[in-house]
C-alpha cells in the first residue's frame, strides 16, 4: 500500500504505508530519516494540536471519512493556511481504499 506525500518544496514522494496507521505516523517516521518530510506532530495524534495538517489531493476527498466537528475546530484553532481540503494527518487511518492517497505537507508543521 502507498502513500503519496509532496514536500513542502514541491518534491513527490511514495511511501510505503501499512494499514491501520494514520497518515501522520507514516510521515514522522520517513522523516526521522528524510528531513524533507519531517513534520511536527506535536500531540502524537490526539487531536490538540494542528501540526499535522495536510492539504488532501481533491481526488481522494470523497473516500476519506469527513471531519468531525472537533476536527474541524482544531483546524481552524491551530493550523495555519486552511484550505477547504484541509485535514489533520493523524485523523486519517490508512485503508486498502485509501491506498495512492495523496496529500501534501502544510506550512506550519515543520518542526
Amino acid at each position: 500500500m502507498m502513500l503519496n506525500v509532496t514536500d513542502r518544496d514541491g518534491r513527490a514522494h511514495a511511501l510505503e504505508a501499512i494499514e491501520g496507521w494514520r497518515v501522520m505516523e507514516i510521515i514522522r517516521d520517513y522523516g526521522m530519516t528524510d528531513k524533507s518530510l519531517a513534520i511536527k506532530a506535536e500531540c502524537g495524534g490526539a487531536l490538540a494540536c494542528g501540526t499535522c495538517h495536510v492539504y488532501v489531493d481533491a481526488a481522494w476527498l470523497p473516500k476519506l471519512v469527513p471531519p468531525n466537528d472537533e476536527e474541524l475546530g482544531r483546524l481552524a484553532d491551530s493550523a495555519f493556511h486552511v484550505e477547504h481540503n484541509s485535514r489533520l494527518s493523524c485523523q486519517i487511518l490508512m485503508s486498502e481504499k485509501l491506498d495512492g492517497l495523496k496529500v501534501t505537507l502544510a506550512p506550519g508543521t515543520e518542526p
